[in-house]
């Protein structure tokens, strides 16, 4: 559990379309953090976006585009955050991965 004050935010930007040995990354993903014991995450899907392919990604092409960008946020303490970190890089090959200071205001 994170108590109020300084934190870590760990946020994850991958593609729907993203899998690892056949599973949506993001599964995987939350399924770590989860087993890992972290405090919550959170996956949200964009209603567009581009990446480093440059590709144009919108929910208005397609009633039921499957390439639109996720975003997974976690926040929780540095140590738990570095515990997770090896195993994200490994799974995450399409994405980028970000940790950045934090301040709990209310937990």
């Amino acid at each position: 559990m994170v108590t109020k004050g300084p934190a870590k935010k760990l946020t994850i930007y991958i593609d729907e379309t993203d899998r690892h040995k056949g599973i949506p990354v993001y599964e995987v993903l939350m399924d770590i953090l989860y087993r890992n014991g972290l405090a919550g995450a959170s996956v949200f899907r964009g209603i567009a976006g581009y990446g480093r392919d440059g590709i144009f990604h919108t929910s208005k092409m397609l009633e039921l585009s499957t390439t639109l960008p996720l975003k997974i946020e976690v926040v929780d303490t540095d140590e738990k955050i570095r515990i997770v970190l090896p195993e994200m890089e490994q799974i995450v090959v399409k994405g980028l991965i970000e940790i950045s200071d934090t301040v709990v205001i209310r937990s």
